[in-house]
């Protein structure tokens, strides 16, 4: 997937997200694949050869609430492609309230990013650790499946508060015991890390 810079109309809409996208580095147009914002080049930016978009398989209708170009997206890397933008600003990308985008719910990102992230990375993994043992890190743990939960050797903070509790118990699980994670300061933290944080 090729894709370019982008303007917004109005200038002042999405600032965060325009910035993010206009600035993300060759390198990070792959490895931001995993924050919150989407595709790292923007769709009505995209450029593939048809072979490829039928190769890749086609946008999934499903309708409204269906982050259409997310999956794609994923689909996209999954099946070996690259991404490369144009640095240069080729789109006036208009914002309105009542834009499609707006009825794809936060938890339905979550739940692809999370499930993109245990397939891309997590598989290849025997254990790791997350780098928050607040509300994110905890949401990530709790969102993992079952045999990624069990990988989790420790959760790592700064936060002196979280580190003297010592652990995090997950209170929702239907395991008896219920699992307890320890936390420790990131210095005493064994890698890999997945590091979570609210932007």
């Amino acid at each position: 997937i090729v894709g370019c810079q982008v303007r917004r109309e109005p200038l002042d809409s999405t600032e965060r997200y325009t910035r993010w996208i206009n600035n993300l580095t060759e390198e990070q147009l792959l490895t931001q694949v995993f924050t919150s914002h989407g595709p790292t080049v923007i769709m009505p930016t995209w450029f593939c050869s048809r072979e490829w978009f039928f190769h890749v398989g086609k946008f999934d209708e499903g309708g409204k609430g269906v982050p259409e170009d997310l999956l794609f997206f994923y689909k996209h890397i999954q099946k070996g492609g690259e991404v490369f933008r144009v640095n240069h600003c080729l789109l006036l990308y208009r914002y309105h309230p009542q834009a499609a985008t707006h009825s794809v719910l936060e938890g339905t990102i979550w739940n692809h990013r999370v499930w993109f992230l245990e397939d891309r990375v997590l598989s290849s993994w025997t254990t790791f650790t997350i780098w928050n043992a607040g509300k994110q890190g905890k949401k990530l743990y709790r969102s993992l499946s079952p045999a990624n939960q069990k990988k989790v050797t420790a959760f790592c903070d700064v936060d002196e508060k979280k580190i003297t509790k010592g652990f995090y118990t997950y209170e929702e699980s239907e395991e008896r015991p219920k699992p307890k994670i320890p936390v420790c300061h990131f210095r005493d933290a064994t890698p890999p890390f997945i590091i979570c944080v609210k932007l």
